[in-house]
């Protein structure tokens, strides 16, 4: 006799109420059209609809031509008025790590000097490690699958070491997201080692992270055996969580934390709705997809001939191979059309990481379809908005080359952009003042109440 209880079956009366809910959807594509409604929040050409005001960050994607026409650009990104290149430029060319910078600047919309950065590191630094107990408690005792919800869940059990954590003051917030950003590190590598001992039967490790390292560095560490890594790779992931730390305010994470920040709580049930919306795969898993797709490519084709490369690429398309989607993972973006400035960052550093790991081939495949991909995205969709490799597409290839587990991918992604919820939370509850309350239009008929004896 099977005593054990099976929690996630699907049951035939679930079955049946399923078909029940499916066939009184009665919402039909052309119904946003006629009702002007702007589905996804985008307009017919694809624009975003205005939702809030915002200092943080912008992108720009066009500009006016001399007809008074709006037309492509090459894509430009800024956090709180400065250009992304520029920022990346000015570290990079003094040899520095970017990160803790970046944070500074989203979080106080200036950059730091000398001596500002050194004593905000230090703050970091301070933040840089867990309630006693927790890892034991809240991550080994309680081992997870998915790397998102185990952050989701860790950041809502924080709530309750918290001695203060329902104030809202931004004193209070400030205090909360520095301690974010110094622990998402910890959480998110933790997690994973948590997963890979408990359910993939590997050696467990726990390193304390070195105060004398960079973001950057203590993940590195942090996730190998030995904590060793090389200046070069440091680097590159730095930049990495540089690029991906804030991003317009307009994606899907930012705009929930704006949602949930209106409403007036607290900050831990803040960042776990933004961690449950980049979970999801249209928004923070596309990297991933990236890899897998070539790692299908090549597993397929000869892909030292152009032309293999090329018919491989319009079967994706005609969801004819990989995961029959139809799309050519890591090319285009909703806003961005001739460029992505983080993509063009981002190439440039992951030819210069290929020439340590002796992964010059696999960069220049990656440097092949980013180059053909856009003729024929361009053919097949009949498109003219332009198209190229966005941020995801090269990103991929770095955290492969890093020799990173496709299960912290997304993580990764979260250790950087909870900068940017930050800024924008604490932005919400400066400016706002107003929960953020959205308009649905209904669209069925209204009907008579039917007493339960007379229903069929």
């Amino acid at each position: 006799m099977n005593l054990k209880k099976t929690y996630s079956e699907i049951t035939p009366y679930i079955k049946e109420m399923a078909e029940l809910s499916n066939k009184h959807n009665g919402i039909e594509p052309e119904m946003y059209a006629h009702h002007k409604v702007n589905r996804g929040l985008r307009d017919m050409n694809g624009n975003g609809v205005v939702t809030g005001l915002t200092e943080v960050s912008k992108i720009k994607a066009k500009e006016l031509n001399a007809e008074g026409e709006f037309v492509p650009c090459e894509g430009q990104l800024y956090f709180r008025g400065i250009n992304v290149r520029d920022l990346v430029a000015g570290f990079r060319t003094d040899d520095r790590f970017g990160f803790e910078e970046t944070v500074y600047l989203l979080l106080f919309s200036e950059l730091p000097n000398t001596a500002q950065l050194e004593r905000f590191e230090k703050e970091l630094v301070k933040y840089r490690s867990l309630p006693p107990s927790f890892v034991r408690d809240m991550i080994l005792k309680a081992p997870g699958k998915d790397m998102m919800n185990i952050l989701s869940r860790s950041v809502l059990a924080l709530y309750a070491y918290d001695d203060n954590p329902d104030d809202i003051s931004i004193e209070n917030v400030l205090r909360q997201s520095l301690q974010m950003i110094a622990w998402f590190p910890l959480l998110a590598v933790y997690g994973y080692h948590s997963f890979r001992h408990y359910h993939k039967n590997k050696s467990l490790y726990i390193h304390l992270p070195k105060p004398q390292y960079s973001t950057a560095e203590n993940l590195l560490h942090l996730l190998r055996d030995d904590g060793a890594f090389t200046d070069l790779e440091a680097k590159i992931l730095d930049l990495a969580l540089v690029l991906h730390a804030e991003h317009g305010g307009g994606n899907n994470s930012t705009f929930t934390t704006h949602v949930v920040t209106s409403s007036g709580t607290d900050t831990y049930s803040s960042v776990a709705a933004a961690l449950g919306s980049l979970k999801g795969p249209r928004h923070g898993g596309a990297n991933i997809k990236v890899v897998k797709m070539f790692e299908d490519m090549k597993k397929s084709i000869n892909t030292k001939k152009k032309g293999e490369i090329e018919d491989y690429l319009v079967k994706l398309l005609n969801k004819e191979a990989f995961d029959k989607a139809g799309l050519i993972y890591g090319m285009g973006h909703a806003v961005y059309s001739l460029s992505d400035p983080r993509s063009d960052i981002l190439k440039k550093c992951a030819k210069e990481l290929s020439i340590e790991k002796g992964k010059q081939d696999e960069y220049a495949l990656y440097e092949t379809v980013a180059e053909i991909a856009p003729a024929i995205i361009a053919e097949k969709r009949k498109m003219y908005k332009g198209v190229s490799a966005n941020v995801d597409f090269y990103s991929g290839l770095i955290y492969k080359m890093l020799g990173l587990p496709n299960e912290l991918y997304t993580p990764i992604f979260a250790v950087s952009r909870i900068a940017g919820w930050s800024a924008h939370r604490i932005e919400e509850i400066q400016n706002a003042g107003k929960i953020i309350r959205p308009s649905y239009i209904s669209v069925i008929d209204d009907r008579e109440y039917v007493r339960i004896e007379d229903r069929k």
